[in-house]
């Protein structure tokens, strides 16, 4: 078995502007992402099909079925065109203005297509999971924030901890708009475990800096050992069931494993960047002088 040893970081050669500027300028980047997405559609991020309503046919196939020969055959509803591996299937997914049973027909008239699987979501029922996806979110970012000041009952280790996990989620959804993943409900749910990691992680390194013994460089690497290590294991596991997923054609599997690599590579970087300066400045500079 390879041993994986977390390298111990001299923060002493980096002051705290130093350390906080690369966070803080992803961050801004982000921010600026999903501010272009809002002003070119109306969301800050691409909604997928169970926020917008539209239809969905599995169907097979003897040859290949490409975008536009779905388009040839179904109009220009089609949205995107997903095959399913080693299977000769392929997911057809369309807009909101598509009816299923026109679908099914059209389906059912070319040559050599047969329909296994149909569905569709209303536009009414779509914007409903969005304001229970909206709620969902902000409840468990809600909630994390009073764990946060709970726990350490002041301003900057409490700020930093929410800082971070904003951060974490902002991210991972602006590449999602980049690399033109659609939020769904998988999505959503990959987003609301990265406010859980963010805050295991954060409060993992708040507490070994302000709770226990030892000076702040050896509390930070003692938090790093443990933190660091159980993040990259994470990474590596759902970057395993991203390239799985994506073999086998399960698009919704592949997704939540690309949201959870990018939002956790970027809790590694808000949590030992972001975080440890705000810790450092409140510890030598702040109040906690």
């Amino acid at each position: 078995m390879v041993a994986f040893e977390v390298p111990e970081v001299d923060y002493t050669q980096y002051s705290n502007r130093q350390l906080i500027a690369v966070p803080l300028a992803v961050l801004a980047v982000a921010l600026g992402v999903l501010a272009v997405t809002f002003a070119m559609t109306g969301s800050p991020v691409v909604l997928g099909n169970d926020f917008t309503g539209g239809a969905e046919l599995k169907v097979q196939s003897s040859d290949p079925i490409s975008e536009q020969q779905a388009t040839d055959v179904f109009g220009d509803s089609v949205v995107s065109v997903q095959e399913v591996s080693g299977q000769n299937q392929y997911i057809i997914a369309f807009d909101n203005t598509a009816e299923i049973s026109e679908l099914t027909t059209a389906a059912e008239q070319a040559d050599g297509i047969t329909v296994l699987q149909s569905g569709s979501t209303s536009p009414v029922f779509g914007s409903q999971n969005q304001r229970l996806a909206l709620i969902g979110v902000g409840v468990a970012f809600v909630g994390m924030s009073l764990l946060a000041f709970a726990l350490f009952r002041s301003f900057v280790p409490s700020i930093a901890i929410v800082i971070s996990a904003f951060s974490d989620i902002v991210i991972p959804v602006a590449i999602m708009n980049l690399v033109g993943i659609k939020l769904s409900l998988g999505t959503v749910a990959a987003l609301l475990m990265l406010i859980g990691y963010s805050v295991d992680s954060d409060i993992l390194l708040n507490n070994h800096v302000l709770r226990r013994s030892g000076g702040f460089y050896e509390s930070t690497y003692r938090a790093m050992r443990t933190g660091v290590t159980m993040t990259i294991t994470s990474i590596a596991a759902m970057a395993v069931m991203a390239v799985a997923a994506t073999l086998f054609g399960i698009e919704l599997m592949a997704s939540i494993g690309i949201v959870l690599v990018l939002g956790l590579t970027a809790d590694l970087m808000n949590t030992y960047m972001l975080n440890v300066t705000l810790l450092r400045w409140y510890k030598y500079e702040g109040v906690a002088r």
